[in-house]
C-alpha cells in the first residue's frame, strides 16, 4: 500500500541537550527521518531545543525551532503551523516520547487535530508501565522474571520480604537505567528504593528477582502496516546481565547462541510487537538468556521507538533503520521500499553480515570526581566506538584502538595491570575497563574458569582472547628479522597494530610497517553491505582487514581489495572519534559540513571515523565513507591507498589536530592551516613570544615538567594559579590552585596520568570576565563570525559556561580590543580557516587565555543563532576555493542567543558539582531572548558564582 497521501506536514520531536542515556544516536535518527520525510515532498517541522547538532540544521527541516522542550513550545509550534497533520516521537528518544505523551494526557493532539505515526499511545503506556508490561507477557505467554510494582516505599518492602535478595529496583518512565540498581545486601535496600522512587516521573518502580550471570540480547525489529516484520540485526552483550546496555561491550551478530534459541527468540520478538499495538515503525526488544543447556529465554524490556541500538545497528548492516522507519510511519510497505545498499533489491529481507562488529563504550570518569567507577544498571558513559573486521578478535582490537584512551588495543603496549588483587577486583566489581583487565588476568596465568565463575562472561568469548594472548606469547619468541609471515599476516588478521607486534619484538613501529611492506602483507578493504555479497551493493562504505593471497592458475597472486581509487581530487575529512565530555557532537556537526562543501567545490570526499552515532558515518554523507579508527596506522594505510590531494585536520576537534604533527612528518598535505601554526598556538611558550612581539597583554605564566620547578614557579608568579597540561581537550587536568600544598598535589597527579607533559602555570586574573571569539581567516582577511560573553567569571570552563551571544555588557573600548587583537592573532597564525580565541577581561584590559586554529565548540551555536553556514564558508576558505571576501555575510537576530550547559550527575549521586577550569557538562540546549529583563537571564546571572570551585 503507497504511503498516505493526507499527510503534507509532519512534526518531529527531537530528543534535546546530550546526556547520558540519551545522545547523539537519537540526533542521527532524527537527521535521517526528516530528510526521510523531505524525499516525500512532505513539509517538515523541527523541534529540538539543541544547537550543536546537525539535525538542527536550517537545512535539515523546513522549519526548525530551537526551543525548549515543553508542551508550551509544541502549542506555539500547532499555532504557527496549523496544516501540521502529524507528529513522528519515535526518533527523539524518551524525551520526545514523554513529551508526546504528556501532549496527549493535556489533549493537545485533539485540540489541533494532529495525529501520531510510528508509534501508538497504548504501545508507550504498555512498554512504559512494567505492570501494565508484565500483564502482557503473562497473556500472550512471554516468560519474564519474577516482578511486582510498588508505588510506596512500605510495598517496596513488602516485596523485597517476599523475593529476597538479589533484587533489582527499577524506576518507570526513565532513561539510560535512571535510578536503577542492584540490591544485594538487605542493609542497602532503604537507601536504593527511595532513589528509585525519587527518580521516577511516577514515583513508581519495579522490583525483580535478579538475573544474575544470564546472558543478555537485543533485536532490533521493523514493522509495516500490512504486519510484515523483519529483524534487521541480532546484538549479544558481552558483559552478563547487570551492566546496562549502554554500559556493555556488546558484539553483532550474537556470536554464543544456538540457531535454535535464536528463532525461538525471534519469534517471541515479533510476538510482543505484534501485541503492543497496530503501528508501523522500528522497534527494539531485550532478552535473558540462561547460560546453562537449557537456554531458557526471559522478556526484559521492549521500546516502541528508534533505540539507541538502532544507531549502531544501523551502522552494522548498512540498513539505514530511521530511514524505513519514517517511510513505513508514512503508511509504506516494506516490499515497495529499495533496499539502500544494493538499490535493486527490495527493504523486505533481513541483512546477512559476512563481517563482525564490536561496540564499546567511551567513559569519562576522570570528568567525575569521587564517582563511583564501577558498571551496573545505571548507564553512565558518554558516548561509544564501533569496530568491524573478519572475525571477533580483529574487531575487538579496532574498537579497543577506537577509544583514544593512549591504549593500543589489548595487550602488547606494557600497561596492563600486574597486581593480582586488583585484576581479581577489576574482575569482580566490573570496571570501565575489564575489556583489557581480562586479557591480563590470561597473562597473568588465571584459569578461564575462574575468570569466567567471577565475570559470567561467556567461556567462547575468554577462549578468543586466550587465543591473542598465546599468539603475542608465540611472536615474542621471534625477532624482527626473524619472524614469519604467516605469524605476521595473523597476528594482523587478528586485528593487532604494528605498534603492539613492535612492542612484541622490541622493536619500531616503522619496522614492522617495513617489513609489512616487504612481505606484502597489506590492508585491503571490504563493503558493509548488508547481504554478504550475495548482490552487488552500491554503496560505498568501507571497512579494513587482512587476507592470505590467492593464487590464481596463471601463477598471479593478489588480495581482494573491493575500495576502487577514482582519478577525481579528493579530500579526506577527520573525524572527531567518540564523544566525550569536550569533544562532543559539535565537530561531527562540523565534519558533515566540511564533507558538503568540499562536495561543492567539487571534491570526491573521504570520511574517516569510528563512531557509530553520528551522521558523519552514515553511509550517504560522504562519497566514500571508511569505518576505522581515527588512529595512524588506519590512516595512513587509508591515505596510501587513496592518495588524496590533502586532508582536513581543524573540523575533528583534538582527535584530528593530534594526527597533524605526522600528516606534516609524512609530508601528507593539510589543507588550511599549517602543522606549524597548529603546534605554535598550542605551545605556550612560542605562542606568548607570538603575544609579546605583537604587544597583546597575556597572564604572566610559567612552564614546568616537574613539582620541583612548578613551586619554584610559584613564588614568582603569585597564587591564585590556574595549572594545567599542554595538548588536552575541555580543560582536562586543569584546576585553580591557592597554596603550595594544593600546587604539589595537583602537579603530581597529573604526571601520574599524563607522563612527560609539560605544564603550564598561570596567573589566575580572580573576577574577571571571560569572553571568546570565533572568527574565519584566509591569511589575508578575517571576519570575525560572533563574540560571546561568559554569564559565570573566568575560571569556570568555556564548555560549562552559560554564554550570550552577542555580548550584554562589555564597552565599546572591550569590544574594539577582541576584534583587533582577534585579527591580529589570526593573521600573525597565518589561519586558513577557523580560529577561537579565549579572553579574560579586568580592569577594561583585554588579556588572550588562549588560541584555537580549529572549529571551536561554539561555532555550530554560532552558525544556528544567526543563521549562516559558517563552516561550509570556513572548509571553502581552508581548501583555497574562496577567499573571506567572496562571501556576504547577514548574520541574523534579534535580543540575545544563550548557550545553557546540561549536565548528567544525577548518574553520580556522590560526586562533587562544583564547576572550575575542567569541562563537565554533556550537552547544551540555546535560549533565544529578546532582552536582558527577560527572567530567565536574570536567573542565570544572579548565580553566576554560586558553583566555582578553586
Amino acid at each position: 500500500m503507497p504511503k498516505d497521501s493526507a499527510i503534507k506536514s509532519v512534526l518531529i520531536i527531537g530528543s534535546g541537550p546530550i546526556i547520558i542515556g540519551q545522545a547523539c544516536e537519537f540526533d542521527y535518527s532524527g537527521s535521517q527521518s526528516a530528510r526521510s520525510l523531505r524525499e516525500e515532498g512532505i513539509e517538515v517541522i523541527l523541534i529540538n531545543s539543541n544547537p550543536a547538532t546537525i539535525m538542527t540544521d536550517p537545512a535539515m527541516a523546513d522549519h526548525v525551532y530551537l526551543k525548549p522542550l515543553t508542551t508550551k513550545s509544541i502549542i506555539e509550534i500547532l499555532k504557527a503551523h496549523p496544516n501540521i497533520d502529524a507528529v513522528l516521537p519515535t526518533m527523539g528518544g524518551q524525551t520526545a516520547l514523554n513529551l508526546c505523551l504528556e501532549a496527549e494526557e493535556k489533549g493537545i493532539w485533539k485540540d489541533f487535530n494532529v495525529r501520531l505515526i510510528g508509534v501508538d499511545i497504548n504501545a508507550i503506556n504498555v512498554t512504559e508501565d512494567r505492570d501494565q508490561f508484565k500483564t502482557l507477557l503473562s497473556e500472550i505467554g512471554i516468560p519474564y522474571a519474577p516482578a511486582k510494582t510498588a508505588n510506596s516505599f512500605l510495598k517496596g518492602k513488602e516485596i523485597a520480604q517476599e523475593f529476597g535478595f538479589p533484587l533489582v529496583i527499577r524506576p518507570s518512565f526513565t532513561l539510560g537505567g535512571t535510578g536503577a540498581a542492584f540490591v544485594h545486601r538487605k542493609e542497602d535496600f532503604d537507601e536504593l528504593l527511595t532513589r528509585g522512587l525519587e527518580a521516577s516521573p511516577i514515583h513508581e518502580v519495579l522490583i525483580d528477582k535478579a538475573l544474575l550471570g544470564w546472558k543478555e540480547y537485543e533485536l532490533e525489529l521493523l514493522r509495516d502496516q500490512n504486519d510484515n516484520v523483519v529483524i534487521i540485526c541480532s546484538i549479544e552483550n558481552m558483559d552478563p546481565m547487570g551492566i546496562h546496555t549502554g554500559d556493555s561491550i556488546t558484539v553483532a551478530p550474537a556470536m554464543t547462541l544456538s540457531d535454535r534459541t535464536f528463532q525461538k527468540m525471534r519469534d517471541m520478538a515479533i510476538h510482543m510487537m505484534r501485541s503492543i499495538g497496530n503501528f508501523a515503525g522500528g522497534c527494539n526488544v531485550q532478552f535473558a538468556v540462561s547460560p546453562d543447556v537449557k537456554e531458557d529465554i526471559v522478556a526484559i524490556e521492549i521500546n516502541p521507538r528508534v533505540s539507541r541500538s538502532s544507531a549502531l545497528a544501523s551502522k552494522a548492516t548498512g540498513y539505514p533503520i530511521a530511514k524505513i522507519a519514517t517511510k513505513l510511519a508514512l503508511g509504506y510497505t516494506l516490499d515497495e521500499l529499495q533496499n539502500q545498499i544494493t538499490k535493486s533489491t527490495s527493504a523486505l529481507f533481513e541483512p546477512t553480515l559476512d563481517y563482525v562488529i564490536v561496540k564499546i563504550p567511551r567513559w569519562n570518569f576522570d570528568k567525575f570526581e569521587g564517582a563511583d567507577r564501577t558498571l551496573g544498571l545505571q548507564m553512565k558513559s558518554v558516548g561509544e566506538v564501533m569496530g568491524i573486521g573478519r572475525s571477533f578478535q580483529e574487531a575487538l582490537h579496532k574498537a579497543t584502538q577506537s577509544l583514544e584512551i593512549k591504549r593500543n588495543g589489548l595487550g602488547a603496549d606494557g600497561k596492563g595491570y600486574k597486581n593480582y588483587e586488583q585484576i581479581i577486583e577489576k574482575l569482580t566489581y566490573a570496571s570501565w575497563d575489564r575489556v583489557f583487565v581480562i586479557y591480563d588476568a590470561i597473562q597473568m596465568g588465571i584459569p578461564l574458569s575462574r575468570i569466567h565463575e567471577i565475570t559470567k562472561i561467556d567461556m567462547w568469548f575468554l577462549k578468543q582472547y586466550e587465543e591473542l594472548y598465546l599468539l603475542e606469547k608465540e611472536i615474542s619468541n621471534y625477532r624482527i628479522d626473524t619472524l614469519p609471515k604467516e605469524l605476521l599476516l595473523e597476528a594482523k588478521q587478528k586485528g593487532y597494530g604494528d605498534r603492539q607486534i613492535a612492542h612484541m619484538l622490541g622493536c619500531l613501529e616503522s619496522q614492522v610497517y617495513r617489513l609489512r611492506e616487504e612481505m606484502n602483507v597489506r590492508r585491503v578493504y571490504k563493503l558493509v553491505d548488508t547481504c554478504a555479497a550475495e548482490f552487488k551493493a552500491q554503496t560505498p562504505y568501507y571497512y579494513s582487514t587482512f587476507e592470505a593471497e590467492i593464487e590464481t592458475s596463471s601463477g598471479v597472486r593478489f588480495t581482494a581489495n573491493e575500495s576502487v581509487v577514482t582519478d577525481r581530487k579528493k579530500v579526506v575529512v577527520l573525524g572527531s572519534g567518540p564523544n566525550r565530555i569536550g569533544q562532543g557532537i559539535e565537530f561531527d556537526y562540523s565534519c558533515v559540513h566540511g564533507v558538503l562543501a568540499a562536495k561543492e567545490c567539487g571534491y570526491e570526499t573521504i570520511m574517516i571515523n569510528c563512531n557509530p552515532e553520528t551522521v558523519s558515518t552514515d553511509f550517504d554523507t560522504a562519497d566514500k565513507l571508511y569505518f576505522e579508527p581515527v588512529f595512524w596506522e588506519h590512516i595512513y594505510d587509508i591515505i596510501q591507498h587513496e592518495k588524496p590531494d590533502g586532508v582536513i585536520v581543524q573540523l575533528g576537534g583534538q582527535t584530528a589536530l593530534k594526527l597533524a604533527e605526522k600528516l606534516n612528518r609524512y609530508g601528507i598535505k593539510i589543507f588550511g592551516t599549517s602543522y606549524d601554526a597548529l603546534d605554535l598556538a598550542e605551545d605556550r611558550g612560542r605562542f606568548s613570544g607570538l603575544l609579546k612581539e605583537l604587544n597583546i597583554p597575556y597572564p604572566k605564566f610559567g612552564v614546568a615538567e616537574n613539582a620541583d620547578q612548578a613551586l619554584q614557579l610559584a613564588d614568582e608568579l603569585e597564587f591564585p594559579l590556574l595549572v594545567r597540561p599542554s595538548y588536552v581537550l575541555g580543560g582536562q587536568g586543569m584546576k585553580i590552585v591557592i597554596n603550595k600544598q594544593e600546587l604539589e598535589e595537583h602537579v603530581i597527579e597529573i604526571l601520574k596520568h599524563i607522563p612527560n607533559n609539560k605544564l603550564l602555570l598561570d596567573y589566575y586574573l580572580d573576577g574577571a570576565i571571560e569572553a571568546e571569539a570565533d572568527a574565519i581567516c584566509d591569511g589575508e582577511n578575517v571576519y570575525i563570525i560572533g563574540i560571546m560573553e561568559h554569564i559565570e567569571p573566568c575560571g569556570i570552563h568555556s564548555g560549562d559556561s552559560n554564554a550570550t551571544l552577542p555580548p550584554f555588557n562589555l564597552g565599546e573600548f572591550v569590544m574594539q580590543q577582541i576584534k583587533d587583537h582577534t585579527k591580529n592573532i589570526a593573521l600573525a597564525l597565518q589561519t586558513v580557516g577557523l580560529i577561537n580565541i579565549q579572553f579574560a577581561i579586568k580592569d577594561d584590559i583585554v588579556y588572550i587565555i588562549e588560541a584555537n586554529p580549529r572549529a571551536s565548540r561554539t561555532v555550530p551555536f554560532i552558525a544556528k543563532a544567526y543563521g549562516e553556514p559558517y563552516v561550509n564558508y570556513a572548509t571553502k576558505v581552508m581548501l583555497g576555493e574562496k577567499k573571506v571576501t567572496d562571501f556576504d555575510f547577514h548574520p541574523k537576530l534579534n535580543g540575545f542567543a544563550i548557550k545553557q550547559p546540561v549536565f548528567s550527575f544525577n548518574k553520580f549521586p556522590n560526586v562533587n558539582k562544583a564547576l572550575g577550569p575542567e569541562m563537565k557538562s554533556t550537552g547544551e540546549s540555546i535560549l533565544f531572548i529578546d532582552d536582558l529583563k527577560d527572567d530567565q537571564f536574570y536567573d542565570l546571572y544572579s548565580r553566576r558564582k554560586m558553583y566555582l570551585s578553586k
